[in-house]
């Protein structure tokens, strides 16, 4: 278990790439003002930043930005202490994986993937599948389990604990590490549920050795977060459940994968069916389109593998440069040449 073997760290890309001017609507990657000037300097005019005082902002906003992100791990650190010792759980039980919680078909999967002569197309037969796009749907847990998770995670936003967000688009959600949902609930899931399904699925992102994981729940209402515009995770592969309550509207759809684009992308929806989830590539660009009523809460676990990630950062598309973290950080991990080759034959091997 490479988990308890290395510390995770997290790639120095984050603090300074893909970064959002809201007021010009350019994403830009920051170094330090020269190399701002010159990657973005032109993006930046046409869309009306032309004077001095305008690029000021801009530099300032994006220090702002950078320095925020570096300050991110250690509030979690204390928003998990905080929780821990202070919030009363309204269903304690939700905390614990178990097989109760599962949809019967969902474990039936799981049972002919961990079964001695499990291949793909056998896979294929328990699960939906969507074009040529590598996304799948299929049952995970029951209805009973979403109900009540959702009532303990409601119960969560309206006590006066800390909260932190799972990224700047979706502004309201919880981070189940901090809510201690990781050791028991989420880690478990992947090690034991889910990478028997990825390892046949997408046995090229590293399917068959995802070492960590980041866990949240994102929520879309009338008065609150209606969608979520194109983008892709930070995640060699990503499953997202529709855990309710009652909406309408408000399909995902996916586009191309981030490495190929195509001139006139073209895009397919996908209707978010209650207590289903849908595995896809994280690089896999999608979004989510308007609720035109109702309430939506949804499960997002972006899985990674440090043998492929420790090669190439998904992000900034470049070798990663490593910095500390809490926890799994980004799923990197520092490479040791002498098992370097051992892990990655551990993927191929499926």
């Amino acid at each position: 278990n490479m988990s308890a073997a290395r510390q995770f760290l997290a790639c120095a890309c984050f603090f300074s790439d893909n970064i959002f001017v809201g007021r010009y609507g350019l994403h830009v990657r920051y170094q330090d003002e020269g190399q701002l000037r010159r990657d973005h300097g032109r993006a930046l005019r046409e869309r009306g930043c032309r004077s001095e005082e305008d690029f000021s902002a801009v530099l300032r906003e994006i220090e702002t930005e950078v320095q925020r992100r570096k300050q991110l791990i250690h509030q979690a650190v204390e928003r998990r202490a905080i929780i821990s010792k202070c919030y009363r759980q309204k269903h304690p039980e939700v905390y614990i994986l178990q097989d109760s919680f599962l949809a019967p078909e969902f474990l039936e999967i799981v049972k002919y993937c961990t079964s001695p002569d499990a291949h793909l197309h056998g896979l294929l037969r328990y699960i939906e599948s969507f074009s040529d796009k590598r996304i799948y749907r299929f049952p995970v847990f029951t209805q009973e389990f979403c109900q009540a998770f959702v009532d303990e995670l409601e119960n969560f936003e309206q006590s006066d604990m800390p909260k932190g967000r799972p990224n700047t688009m979706n502004n309201y959600g919880v981070l189940l590490n901090e809510l201690g949902m990781d050791e028991a609930f989420i880690t478990p899931l992947r090690e034991q549920y889910l990478q028997p399904i990825t390892a046949l699925l997408y046995p090229d992102l590293g399917g068959a050795c995802l070492d960590s994981h980041k866990a949240f729940v994102v929520k879309y209402s009338l008065h609150e977060d209606l969608d979520l515009s194109s983008h892709y995770d930070n995640a060699e592969v990503t499953l997202n459940v529709s855990l309710g309550k009652d909406f309408t509207e408000g399909n995902l759809y996916f586009g191309d994968f981030n490495q190929d684009p195509t001139p006139v992308p073209k895009y397919m929806e996908i209707e978010h069916v209650g207590a289903q989830g849908l595995l896809h590539r994280g690089g896999q660009i999608h979004g989510a389109l308007p609720i035109a009523s109702g309430e939506r809460w949804n499960l997002i676990i972006w899985m990674r593998s440090s043998a492929i990630r420790n090669q190439l950062c998904p992000m900034c598309n470049k070798k990663p440069v490593l910095v500390e973290a809490e926890g799994f950080g980004d799923g990197f991990t520092e490479s040791l040449e002498d098992d370097a080759p051992e892990t990655v034959n551990l993927c191929t091997l499926w």
